[in-house]
C-alpha cells in the first residue's frame, strides 16, 4: 500500500507542475502575441491638412462670411467670433 500512495502523490506532483507550466506558458504566449499585435495596428491618419487660403480680399470675405454664419448658427460665442476675426484680419 505505500508504494501506491507514493506512485499516487508522485503523479499528482507531476501533473500539477506541468498544469503550473501550461498555465504560464500560454500567459506568456498571450502576452508576446498582444504585444506583436499593438504595433500592428494602424496609427489614426493624419488630419487633413486646411485648405489653402487664397490671398486677397475675397478669401478674408469668404473666411468672415463663414465665422458670421458658426456665430449665428450657435457654434461660435461672441467672444471666439470676435478673436478668429481679429486673427484673420490680422494675417
Amino acid at each position: 500500500m505505500p508504494g501506491l500512495l507514493r506512485g499516487v502523490a508522485r503523479t499528482a506532483v507531476v501533473a500539477g507542475t506541468a498544469t503550473a507550466v501550461s498555465n504560464r506558458v500560454s500567459r506568456r504566449q498571450a502576452g508576446r502575441w498582444a504585444e506583436q499585435e499593438q504595433p500592428q495596428q494602424e496609427p489614426p491618419p493624419p488630419p487633413a491638412p486646411a485648405a489653402p487660403a487664397a490671398s486677397g480680399m475675397d478669401s478674408k470675405l469668404s473666411q468672415l462670411k463663414e465665422l458670421g454664419q458658426l456665430k449665428a448658427d450657435g457654434v461660435l460665442t461672441d467672444q471666439e467670433f470676435e478673436e478668429q476675426k481679429r486673427l484673420l484680419l490680422d494675417s
